[in-house]
């Protein structure tokens, strides 16, 4: 596809996004007569839209296009590849959670990203999961409102399962992963444009603008992590201004068009200090501006770089608000219905039978929970009469599946490794919900 076609394609992905974002539902409502569930799943993709795009996902693009360019194949084989060190390769992944609190549509960017670039499948696998599902922000509220015995089961029991996960998916596939291991002997070793520490900064100011746009506000209304909610838009600009400063000094980027690309990011911070939104948006789409008209030549990184992010963007994105909008259908927004009933839910996951730890496994394995917005669903459902064991094993496999993700994670490793590694998530959450259920 020429780049004329490319521009078009993201014309076409930016007005198709503009009309969800800015759906009048609640006038469509009062003028036409549709089925619930159409409006649920119309409400629920326009939430996602606003809620989730622009700072989630917009940032991911930008780190996995960059994963693509700037770290080499031989070493993400290294670190992360079937060769690599596997006391060190699991522990790395099993708790990236701890750094990246996003949602299981938000890792997978950085997941395909990494596995694309030659990532051991279990590695990779582990990291999958525990991306969303070691949040330490929810984990802590889980504890806060949940109570600490499951807060502390929540987190003990996600970090093992990533770990688990991985192992099992490597073992299941080994013949694969024997096969990449051979590909990784014969790779020659990488030339190294810059120093590891300065990609290292670079990458950490990324990741600090994604994890401090998203930086949620805690039940509490003092401590430290309400200390960081309310500098988080101070800590994301600070992040920006590192990434910009970085681009300048040893990505060559030119001090003018950086100039110009930050003015308008400036001028709509200082003019509209409480529409942060505006100024982050003016700084992707200028970051979009310089990477893809940058300057051709041996040295074109930053093109590669948007090209990368561009077509990161252009497969997951379309995938993930079709899965919205299909699990909003079936199952609607928190406290609205959907096809399915919630009453349903409730009265199938009491007491801590066999039949009430799978089902709460699979429906969170399929329904979509934002960051942090499983706690408050668990606390109704808990309040209706939801047993301890089913409200772990829905906490272990609903943030970090979801039907938005399992359909990109198949795009990305294929049907039977995404089927294998949904199976593992359910049946182990099952398992840990029915041993939690049965000790408490």
């Amino acid at each position: 596809m020429s780049w004329k076609e490319e521009w078009k394609a993201l014309a076409v992905m930016v007005v198709a996004f503009v009309a969800i974002y800015s759906l009048p539902l609640e006038w469509l409502e009062q003028q036409f007569r549709l089925p619930q569930s159409l409006w649920e799943a119309l409400h629920l993709t326009r939430w996602y839209a606003q809620e989730h795009v622009l700072l989630c996902l917009v940032p991911a693009f930008f780190i996995a296009g960059a994963v693509g360019v700037f770290v080499s194949q031989a070493a993400v084989m290294k670190y992360l590849g079937p060769k690599a060190n596997k006391p060190l390769a699991y522990g790395v992944a099993s708790v990236s959670g701890t750094i990246l609190a996003v949602c299981s549509c938000t890792i997978l960017p950085l997941f395909a990203g990494i596995y694309r670039m030659g990532a051991g499948l279990g590695p990779a696998s582990a990291f999958l999961y525990s991306g969303p599902a070691i949040n330490i922000l929810a984990i802590v509220l889980t504890g806060a409102v949940l109570g600490p015995e499951l807060g502390i089961a929540r987190g003990v029991g996600a970090i093992v399962f990533a770990i688990l996960i991985g192992l099992a998916m490597h073992f299941i596939f080994r013949r694969e992963e024997a096969e990449k291991l051979t590909a990784a002997i014969a790779l020659p070793e990488p030339a190294v444009a810059r120093p590891l520490w300065q990609n290292a900064l670079y990458f950490a100011a990324m990741i600090g603008i994604l994890v401090f746009a998203n930086w949620g506000e805690p039940a509490a209304e003092r401590g430290l992590w309400h200390a960081i909610y309310a500098a988080k838009w101070q800590l994301t600009a600070l992040f920006a201004l590192a990434l910009a400063l970085i681009l300048v000094a040893w990505f060559k980027v030119n001090k003018g068009r950086m100039l110009i690309t930050a003015l308008p990011v400036v001028v709509l911070a200082l003019t509209l200090p409480d529409y942060p939104l505006l100024p982050f948006i003016a700084g992707a789409v200028g970051l979009a501006v310089l990477t893809s008209t940058a300057p051709t030549g041996d040295d074109s990184e930053l093109r590669d770089w948007f090209a990368a992010s561009w077509d990161f963007a252009k497969k997951i994105l379309p995938l993930l608000l079709f899965g919205v909008l299909i699990a909003g259908a079936l199952l609607g927004r928190p406290g609205h219905e959907g096809l399915i009933p919630s009453g349903w839910i409730a009265g199938l996951v009491g007491g801590n039978s066999l039949s009430a730890n799978l089902f709460a496994a699979v429906v969170g394995a399929f329904m979509y929970f934002a960051t942090l917005t499983e706690v408050p669903i668990l606390q109704g459902l808990i309040g209706s009469g939801m047993g301890k064991g089913p409200a772990l094993a829905l906490l272990l496999a609903g943030p970090a599946l979801s039907l938005p993700s399992i359909l990109v994670i198949r795009s990305v490793m294929g049907t039977q490794k995404t089927i294998v590694f949904v199976v593992l998530v359910i049946v182990m959450s099952t398992v840990a919900g029915m041993l939690y259920g049965t000790m408490f």
